[in-house]
């Protein structure tokens, strides 16, 4: 059999993997620890009862789109929805990056930047945060001066991280020659404040959402961006016909209704985060700042290998990102429910004597 060649620029990449094992307690991959409301499932069901399936979907999914821009306060012509933020940041790369073009990230952060607008052809250049992961906005100008990239990614909160970025330094990047600025906000609830307020048809600015988080979504696969008009009707240009299900839209409009209930899981997890933040700070180990429903931790006297290998051993499943560029020794460790971090701790604490 004759296998035809990927692209030349395709044959290095590497896919981007999460480990999936079956274990009493798993924290690695920054899912909600909690199921949506019993309400919201029931109305789903019935709703989804009564999907005509030899219909298309709403190619333009309007009735979501709507309730997206009624929960921010926008025009729904601001809001372009589909399969997860990943497909949102897809679609914006596929537009506004490719061949001849350069994306610009700075390190660590989301993989999945560098990844997809490496797929699309891209360069990708990249900038460094400091020794606490912060960024610093002379480095930003350095690489923005440098480079001139047409897209810029910021990740607020950022991730593996946890860090996040001050409004000023996203009102300083927008005054830069950025391209289209893009605030990844997959873990925005979570933070104090939001690059959203500063979306308008003059600035070149997208947001990214996600329902997987806070909207305790992750099966759904469904995401948003809030961007200008004229963005977002080029994004239309580009994504694929009927690309989001009915199932899909039925269940972000019916999630949106229930925004208390998100709010108030925000709130629980916020504050889960600080009394696991305290516990593991007591412990012989680095703990970095977080504005997300994650933490991540360098080990000190073991190796981040090592101490990952031991909570698996002990049936609890945290991120290994101690192989990652940047990131020795790390490892990132998602907020689950009282009990499944008190499992943590216990087995953290016993893999460190």
């Amino acid at each position: 059999m004759t296998r035809v060649p990927v692209r030349d620029d395709l044959s290095a990449l590497e896919g981007y993997h999460s480990p999936q094992v079956e274990v009493n307690v798993r924290l690695n991959t920054n899912e909600a620890p909690v199921a949506p409301p019993a309400a919201f499932r029931q109305a789903y069901a019935e709703a989804v009862a009564k999907i005509d399936w030899h219909r298309y979907p709403d190619r333009g999914a309007t009735v979501l789109r709507a309730a997206i821009a009624e929960l921010h306060g926008v025009d729904p012509a601001m809001v372009f929805v589909a399969n997860g933020s990943n497909e949102v940041l897809q679609t914006i790369l596929l537009t506004f990056s490719g061949f001849g073009r350069t994306v610009a990230t700075f390190e660590p952060t989301y993989q999945m930047h560098g990844q997809i607008a490496r797929s699309t052809g891209a360069t990708v250049v990249e900038g460094e945060r400091g020794p606490d992961f912060s960024l610093d906005i002379a480095e930003v100008r350095r690489v923005i001066t440098e480079f001139r990239p047409h897209v810029t990614f910021l990740c607020s909160p950022n991730n593996p991280t946890g860090g996040v970025d001050s409004p000023e330094l996203v009102r300083e990047v927008l005054g830069l020659n950025a391209g289209l600025v893009v605030v990844d906000e997959a873990y925005g609830q979570f933070a104090d404040w939001s690059a959203l307020e500063l979306v308008s048809e003059e600035t070149p600015l997208v947001v990214t959402r996600t329902f997987s988080k806070t909207w305790s979504m992750a099966a759904a696969r469904l995401g948003y961006l809030i961007g200008p008009k004229w963005l977002v009707a080029e994004l239309d240009k580009v994504v694929l016909p009927y690309h989001l299900d009915t199932a899909k839209q039925i269940a972000g409009t019916l999630a949106v209704q229930y925004r208390g209930d998100m709010e108030e899981r925000v709130r629980m997890i916020v504050a889960e985060r600080e009394r696991v933040v305290a516990t593991l700070k007591t412990l012989d180990i680095e703990v970095f700042p977080s504005g997300a429903n994650f933490v991540l931790f360098r080990t000190k006297s073991k190796t981040g290998r090592a101490v990952w290998q031991g909570l698996l051993d002990r049936s609890v499943l945290i991120r290994d990102c101690s192989g990652w560029p940047r990131l020795e020794n790390c490892l990132r460790v998602t907020i689950g429910t009282p009990e499944e971090d008190d499992a943590f701790l216990v087995a953290l604490t016993e893999v460190l004597k």
